[in-house]
């Protein structure tokens, strides 16, 4: 679904404020609700550091309306901009807003931050545990390694509704196929009766429901193996619990707290949290 002008006004979404820094460079959308953006600063974009996200926003009216987006492009690629994927939940604060918006349309973004970044010489098998669009900054991940020359064995467990919500098949199933980068994707659905999951025959359920059997499948050494975390809060929570009854110790496990004020996942009594969050 692309935007348009009249989307645009409709909505209220002010067309230039003294504040727009950045546009929508270029944008493909991979189904009704999932598209992949590229943010273009108008200056030289800043330097990140793969993991790491940035906050896009516009003006309606009097008020900006933002959100922070994981960044899925290489960090040593910034000619194009910030790659980020986006899902449109309907009735959301932001997501439409931003769906409705034309490439070309201007917009504000604001400098890369956040901690959860890949650690440096850590040659251990990476395990990339995501639920949704969390599989971004793994993504950005595994393109920065493969920049450096440095690639780094990895697992992508994706956990998402529907078959169709598969992000970064093709990248990722493409890099195993060709010996580019050591990389192994498995996806699971977790509506497997869902009449639009018919023909699936992959893993079902709810991504930290396979982790134990995906890796005991793939006889991962728990002392050989470092994983990363990113997506619904729940998951975060009940994948790692996961991963510490396969054995990874505490060290191991690195997780992005996404989740606002207000909102803890259930059972995170006393869970760290951040202001800024995805819808």
């Amino acid at each position: 679904m692309s935007g348009s002008e009249s989307n645009v006004a409709e909505l209220g979404i002010l067309a230039s404020d003294p504040a727009y820094n950045a546009v929508l460079a270029a944008r493909i959308d991979d189904t009704e609700t999932l598209a992949r953006v590229w943010i273009k600063p108008n200056g030289t974009p800043a330097p990140f550091e793969p993991g790491q996200y940035v906050t896009i926003g516009v003006k309606v009216g009097e008020k900006w309306v933002q959100r922070p987006y994981s960044i899925a492009s290489s960090a040593r690629d910034l000619a194009s901009g910030y790659e980020l994927y986006l899902r449109l939940v309907r009735g959301g604060a932001f997501t439409p807003l931003a769906f409705a918006l034309p490439v070309g349309h201007a917009m504000r973004v604001l400098p890369p931050k956040g901690k959860f970044i890949l650690q440096p010489d850590d040659e251990r098998v990476h395990l990339f545990i995501s639920s949704g669009t969390g599989i971004a900054p793994f993504v950005s991940m595994a393109r920065t390694l493969l920049a450096d020359g440095r690639p780094r064995r990895a697992i992508y467990l994706n956990g998402v509704s529907y078959v169709a919500d598969i992000g970064y098949a093709e990248l990722l199933n493409g890099w195993s196929a060709s010996g580019e980068y050591p990389a192994t994707y498995i996806p699971t659905i977790s509506r497997p009766s869902d009449p639009a999951n018919a023909g699936w025959t992959g893993r079902t359920g709810r991504v930290e429901r396979i982790i134990r059997s995906a890796l005991g499948d793939l006889s991962v050494d728990p002392l050989g193996a470092v994983a990363y975390l990113c997506g619904n809060p729940d998951m975060i929570v009940a994948a790692e619990q996961e991963l510490r009854a396969y054995g990874l110790p505490d060290e191991a496990i690195h997780k992005e707290l996404y989740w606002p004020a207000g909102k803890q996942p259930t059972g995170a009594v006393g869970a760290p949290k951040v202001a800024e969050t995805a819808e």
